[in-house]
């Protein structure tokens, strides 16, 4: 398994567990109200603030993951979709300069 397979799985892993969490808390805050033990106005607030948190863990993992991605690939030497655009019309200038050339010399 290659290292970008690897880190995708960890970040479904991460949405998975995500939306698990979301899903029990909701059960139990549901529960919760029927027992009279938060009203219905408390529930959905903290369901609320725990899932804003997961987001935001969520956003600061994937940035991490993404981060530690290009190091990853930076290591091995595999350039960036802009360095690699860029060497692309370097090219491409260079073969309308040569057309240029062969057809002055003609």
């Amino acid at each position: 398994m290659n290292q970008q397979n690897l880190l995708q799985q960890l970040l479904l892993i991460g949405v998975g567990t995500t939306s698990l969490v979301a899903e029990k808390l909701r059960q139990v805050s549901n529960q919760w109200v029927k027992e009279g033990r938060l009203n219905a106005d408390q529930a959905k607030a903290m369901v609320d603030e725990v899932l804003t948190h997961l987001k935001e863990d969520a956003a600061s993992l994937d940035e991490a993951v993404q981060r530690q991605t290009r190091q990853f690939l930076e290591g091995l030497g595999v350039p960036q979709q802009s360095e690699i655009d860029e060497l692309r019309g370097r090219i491409d200038r260079l073969e309308r300069d040569l057309r240029e050339l062969k057809n002055r010399s003609w």
